[in-house]
């Protein structure tokens, strides 16, 4: 008897997240299985193509972002705020392509964002360089410079910006280079992929939510946002299917078709519930530390539950045959399954007081006392 409930104590939590995933989620497989069985080839493809390429650079990204030092944090003003801004600028948008030309409109904004899109190339494809030639790792870089930006007091405490070089970054910023050249004579969709997969691993390895109760403010929010510009207005599908720019990832619904038309998914639904999760894994880390556990059930439990709210987009898009807001079902998903894995495991306080803010701010605070020891 004591070994039975020795095993128990130990698999208790397996137990819960196995039930979790089977029971829970179970109506959706039998919509899955039965829109499979009317799905022809092609489009079958391209539905679990949109899924893959969603789930990979939140996978990719996520664990980066354990390396890679974060560069922008979230406020809670900011994760208020940002529904508002996102409304506002894609109604610019939608007014934008209404009253003047779309060429001049996306030669505009393609140049910025394909900008953009060459340097996540070079940094999402430098890792991969320097594993495939090591001989290019180096401590002193070719180029080095940093400066002040123009909208910074010269007087300002931050930081200043750092640029540095060396072989390994002109290797892949010539890849990157040549994707964006590609893309821009060409407009492929399989450029367009490279630059929309490597933003979303980038945005998610290189943006910090904060803290957990700010990325649920922040995924509450956007939750009606994107509820309202799909459902009660034709703005963001008008926006969607006008904007000619690496923003989203398509795939062909029929690769042998002519002219091909395309699935999509914008960014903002892989990038925004990414973040979240790289967030939650930073916090099964942290909460393992001092433990010999290295599981991270926040992490997967989560990561889960993405796939499965995207899975659920999906159905309900085809069953429709309309355009879906994703995050109607991506944000309870992700909130839902990571707010009861806390409840399961009796650490909801622990989950909505983790802060990064604080992680940041212990070595600062630390070599501040040291120098005034000194």
């Amino acid at each position: 008897k004591n070994k039975d409930k020795d095993w128990l104590n130990t698999h208790t939590h397996t137990i819960e997240y196995s039930l979790l995933y089977l029971i829970f989620p179970s109506p959706f497989y039998i919509c899955f299985f039965k829109l499979i069985m009317e799905l022809d080839g092609g489009l079958l493809i391209a539905y679990v193509a949109i899924i893959s390429m969603a789930c990979f650079p939140i996978l990719i990204g996520s664990f980066s972002s354990l390396d890679q030092k974060v560069t922008e944090s979230m406020t809670v003003e900011d994760a208020w705020k940002f529904p508002f801004i996102g409304s506002a600028v894609l109604f610019g948008l939608y007014l934008a392509f209404k009253w003047f030309s779309k060429e001049y409109i996306n030669l505009l904004l393609s140049s910025y964002f394909l900008l953009f899109g060459i340097l996540a190339v070079a940094g999402s494809v430098k890792p991969l360089v320097l594993r495939i030639f090591p001989s290019l790792h180096s401590t002193t870089p070719l180029f080095k410079k940093s400066f002040v930006p123009f909208w910074r007091s010269k007087d300002s405490k931050e930081e200043p910006f750092k640029i540095e070089l060396d072989k390994a970054d002109l290797v892949s910023g010539s890849f990157g280079l040549g994707v964006g050249i590609w893309y821009a004579f060409t407009k492929h969709w399989v450029a367009n992929n490279i630059l929309g997969l490597c933003f979303s691993i980038e945005g998610i390895a290189l943006l910090s939510l904060g803290s957990y109760k700010i990325g649920s403010i922040l995924l509450g929010g956007l939750f009606f946002y994107d509820i309202f510009w799909v459902f009660g207005t034709d703005v963001m599908v008008t926006v969607a299917k006008s904007f000619d720019a690496p923003i989203k990832l398509v795939f062909p619904k029929n690769l042998l078709a002519d002219p091909l038309q395309f699935s999509m998914l914008g960014l903002g639904d892989i990038v925004i519930p990414g973040v979240f999760i790289a967030l939650l894994l930073r916090f099964d880390v942290k909460s393992n530390v001092g433990r010999k556990s290295t599981s991270k059930p926040y992490f997967w439990v989560t990561f889960a539950a993405y796939f499965l709210g995207l899975l659920t987009t999906i159905v309900v898009m085809h069953t429709f045959r309309a355009a879906q807001p994703a995050l109607l079902y991506l944000v309870p998903a992700c909130l839902g399954s990571s707010f009861l894995c806390a409840f399961l495991r009796n650490e909801i306080t622990a989950l909505l007081s983790y802060s990064e803010d604080t992680i940041s701010k212990e070595p600062q605070d630390q070599s501040n006392s040291s120098k005034k020891e000194e």
